[in-house]
């Protein structure tokens, strides 16, 4: 029997102060899964998808929306005014008014990101901090920050289908999906022998070597399980020789991402869960063991 669509939850995508990566990302995103989202939810209204209705006529109808999703930082500066004319503050607590449930998409919408760090003097924040008090105590549940620059399709779908089918789920302190956000980037991360051994990669793009030591890798110190759903199904940015920059982490964009921060040789922080000392003893003992293998090219 099929399904009335009207029945379907609604979901709105609002766009704020963004590069639209978190779009490009959820439009990335498994076929099938997809498929599965767009049968399962009604998704009333997308900038780059939708054609026929515009945000002020949502906003004057009286369409209730059951998930908000908010990709991009939130200001009331009318330099940034939206495609509707309005600032984004204005419509993001329009809409949040009509709604029962708010995920930040992405770093700048949880926390303020890049654009509260590069554009200081623009009161740009996130979305918990631009919401007026009404509004955000009218919300089925405590807001969900998605952080990630940008976030990875799976954690959005999975939100999506556990709000729909459970109505609720675990936050870290963060406001982040606990279930999605409770391992590190470290996970399933394929240089972790090399990361045991502390045999250093000296340059990116290749297979051979951790880079945490040397090149600055967040992978340690990292919420986020994208080493184990992999992006597009296939990669990371650590399986193809990238650093993991942290961008799911409130400090992301650090100074520098590229370098690990050291004092007399010693990295300024470590993994998470070990204390500088212990690890610096640990690291001293690995570098007198030398396995060969770890030393010579895994593809000729």
């Amino acid at each position: 029997m099929r399904t009335n669509k009207n029945k379907k939850p609604k979901v709105l995508w609002f766009q704020a102060v963004t590069c639209n990566g978190n779009t490009h990302s959820f439009l990335s995103a498994n076929d099938n899964r997809m498929k599965l989202f767009l049968d399962s939810f009604d998704l009333i209204y997308h900038p780059s998808l939708s054609v026929g209705i515009s945000l002020k006529e949502i906003i004057k109808s009286k369409i209730e929306i059951d998930f908000l999703l908010v990709e991009g930082a939130i200001t009331s500066n009318e330099r940034f005014f939206s495609i509707s004319g309005e600032t984004t503050s204005l419509l993001l607590n329009q809409l949040v008014s009509k709604s029962k449930y708010l995920i930040a998409v992405g770093s700048c919408a949880s926390y303020g990101g890049l654009h509260a760090k590069f554009e200081q003097n623009e009161d740009i924040k996130g979305i918990q901090d631009s919401l007026d008090v009404d509004n955000l105590y009218s919300l089925k549940h405590p807001t969900i920050n998605l952080t990630g620059c940008p976030v990875h399709p799976e954690w959005i779908f999975q939100t999506l289908f556990t709000l729909k089918d459970y109505k609720k789920m675990a936050l870290d302190d963060e406001g982040r999906p606990k279930e999605l956000y409770y391992g590190l980037a470290h996970h399933g991360c394929t240089r972790n022998e090399y990361f045991e051994w502390k045999v250093e990669s000296k340059t990116f793009g290749v297979k051979e070597g951790c880079l945490f030591y040397d090149q600055g890798c967040r992978g340690p110190m990292t919420h986020s399980n994208c080493n184990k759903i992999l992006w597009n199904d296939v990669n990371s940015k650590t399986r193809v020789g990238m650093p993991c920059i942290g961008c799911t982490e409130l400090d992301f964009p650090r100074d520098n991402m590229f370098e690990t921060k050291k004092n007399i040789g010693i990295p300024d922080q470590v993994p998470i869960g070990i204390n500088k000392r212990a690890y610096l003893s640990l690291t001293g003992i690995a570098k007198t063991f030398k396995i060969d293998r770890l030393h010579k090219k895994l593809i000729d």
